[in-house]
């Protein structure tokens, strides 16, 4: 297959990262793994750490915070297989790019790069080669979050996963450690 789209949701620790590492490893040519995250504090900073030890040597690593569609347009090859951890992540640094300053009620204007980079993103997704791993957090099903800022997020994120789900051939929802198929071809079967 010349391309192919893959989503990985879950919870907090729920295996996500793992399980798209180890779709990942399954890829015949080059892995390019694309980071998210922010150092920030030290709490990040020792996850970053542990997520790098887990990762192959040989796997190509591009930290880039919130241009992910200009990155995956660079990396993205046949026979290639590309990951990006996370969305979840990628969301927030969108969100507070540029310092904003949110009110703790009524309505949230995110700043202009939000709608420019999710647009570029939804459009890019499917012109891309190869194999793209996406991994999100799936942070709708429990608690409505206090403050609007936290609703906005939690809001968006879910209407962002749902255009992702529709764009991907396989989606994956990790509970647990344990990997389910809510679309595409049973886990160990040819796709």
């Amino acid at each position: 297959m010349s391309r192919r789209l893959t989503l990985v949701l879950g919870g907090a620790r729920s295996g996500k990262s793992h399980h798209a590492e180890q779709l990942a490893l399954q890829c015949a040519g080059p892995v390019t793994y694309i980071a998210t995250a922010r150092e920030g504090d030290e709490e990040m900073q020792l996850r970053v750490a542990l997520h790098r030890a887990r990762r192959p040597e040989q796997w190509a690593l591009v930290e880039e915070p919130t241009r992910l569609a200009e990155v995956l347009y660079t990396h993205a090859q046949h026979g290639g297989c590309v990951l990006v951890d996370c969305v979840t992540l990628w969301l927030n640094n969108l969100l507070f790019s540029g310092h904003h300053e949110y009110p703790e009620t009524g309505l949230i204007t995110p700043p202009e790069a939000w709608t420019t980079e999710i647009d570029a993103l939804l459009t890019a997704l499917p012109l891309l080669p190869g194999e793209v791993i996406l991994v999100s957090n799936e942070i709708g099903l429990g608690v409505v979050p206090m403050g609007a800022i936290t609703r906005f997020y939690v809001d968006e994120l879910g209407r962002l996963n749902q255009r992702l789900a529709a764009l991907a051939d396989n989606v994956h929802l990790l509970v647990a450690g344990i990997p389910m198929v809510a679309k595409g071809p049973a886990l160990g079967t040819a796709s």
